[in-house]
């Protein structure tokens, strides 16, 4: 460790949070047995940081330090709140451990077996499917507390509880931290692709902050889509899932301007796409199409296919794309669905028959609902129908860089 002082200590330690320290967590988790204490650890390693790193300078490798730190926080926790001999005998067992690991895990060597050992674990069957999901955000994806709450419109205290008590259950129920035998993986497949995507999500819309894009979200949840194929490469919604973030992901640097500001898409560059990423996405498509089992994840990835392939937004064969979501509404009959497929009928049969469609959801909360209305509200000549709409869009975002976007948009009607 550098004896030089690191007047930026703050801010690599900020950069740790959440991305880093979720990898912290999930080694700790390996060697406590107990998701609660290795977050307890944790938190005591980064208050640890804040007092040495200005001093010390930063580690080379912060992560490292951290779970090493964290590891001794541990072992000292264990023998001081308990005079019982089986704490002392977990914390010597656990100090063991801590020697035969080595400094290669903790400096990155297992953080992939680790991450993908959290993610089983959270979504095991014992626990009920949105608890999974929320869990599993938290603890692998990285999200706070507000972020999961706000996903799935409940109240933040509410969802603090709901993963608190699945710590518990985990720990309670002595829930292996391990990725399951092959017999365990259907029941479990669902609720892992779903965490996967929805922390894709977060990345490429944030759900708050000044940012459109969280770009270490978007990484990690291909990284984990990457893992997925290799543990199931069979599995035609796994690659369905990976082909549809690498399609979408390639628009990504496209997304805003030089200043920040959200560019959409029949305006952004296509030059710019990321063509690796797409090329990578098209192969896998066609991949799941030999399958011929199709599902949401490879209905959904065929669409951003047909987006991608097209050389100009005039080019875009919207009437391809409708008739994927046709599909997709079948195997997936969601408000959210139709609001994409409303979208698509909106460039095919006119924003008229779009909008009785999307007048019919329930989706009063979600601001890209209320986006939707106002722009066909807009190019159904309804102006200050569609102001009251970006509005409504407006208010139900946290984002800053949306409601700069939208701001923009009222003022031009």
């Amino acid at each position: 460790m550098s004896d030089t002082p690191h007047p930026d200590a703050a801010a690599a330690i900020a950069r740790l949070v959440p991305a880093e320290t979720t990898r912290a967590v999930a080694i700790l988790t390996r060697i406590a047995g107990d998701i609660g204490l290795a977050e307890d650890a944790v938190q005591d390693a980064l208050a640890a940081a804040l007092a040495h790193w200005p001093v010390a300078g930063v580690p080379p490798s912060p992560v490292g330090w951290i779970v090493t730190t964290a590891k001794r926080k541990l072992i000292d926790r264990l023998r001081r709140e308990s005079s019982r001999e089986v704490r002392h005998v977990e914390a010597t067992a656990l100090e063991a451990l801590g020697r035969a690991d080595g400094d290669s895990d903790e400096a990155g060597g297992a953080i992939a077996d680790d991450r993908l050992r959290m993610l089983f674990t959270c979504c095991h069957p014992a626990l009920a499917p949105q608890v999974r999901v929320a869990l599993t955000l938290r603890l692998v994806g990285g999200l706070t507390t507000a972020a999961i709450a706000r996903a799935f419109l409940v109240p933040e205290a509410t969802m603090a509880q709901r993963i608190t008590r699945a710590k518990h259950k985990i720990r309670d129920a002595r829930i292996p931290y391990r990725v399951p035998d092959a017999a365990d993986l259907p029941e479990r497949l669902a609720g892992v692709l779903a965490v996967v995507y929805l922390v894709f999500n977060e990345g490429y819309t944030a759900s708050s902050g000044d940012q459109l894009t969280r770009g270490d979200l978007c990484t990690e949840a291909i990284r984990l889509g990457r893992l997925l194929r290799d543990l199931l490469p069979r599995e035609p919604e796994v690659a369905g899932l990976l082909a549809l973030m690498l399609l979408v992901d390639a628009r990504r640097h496209t997304r805003t301007s030089a200043d920040g500001d959200l560019v959409l898409l029949g305006d952004q560059d296509r030059t710019r796409w990321d063509r690796a990423r797409i090329d990578d996405g098209h192969a896998l498509v066609r991949e799941c199409l030999r399958v011929n089992r199709p599902g949401p994840y490879q209905l959904q990835a065929a669409i951003q296919a047909v987006h991608t392939d097209a050389p100009s937004a005039a080019a875009t064969d919207w009437p391809q794309i409708l008739a994927l979501y046709d599909q997709l509404l079948v195997v997936q009959p969601t408000p959210i669905v139709a609001l994409n497929r409303a979208v698509a009928v909106a460039e095919v049969r006119g924003p008229a028959e779009a909008l009785a469609l999307v007048d019919a959801l329930p989706l009063g909360g979600f601001h890209v609902f209320h986006a939707v209305r106002a722009d066909l509200l807009r190019r159904l000549g309804r102006v200050a129908d569609a102001a009251l709409a970006c509005d409504a869009a407006i208010a139900a975002t946290a984002n800053e860089a949306e409601r700069a976007f939208l701001r923009q948009r009222r003022a031009a009607r």
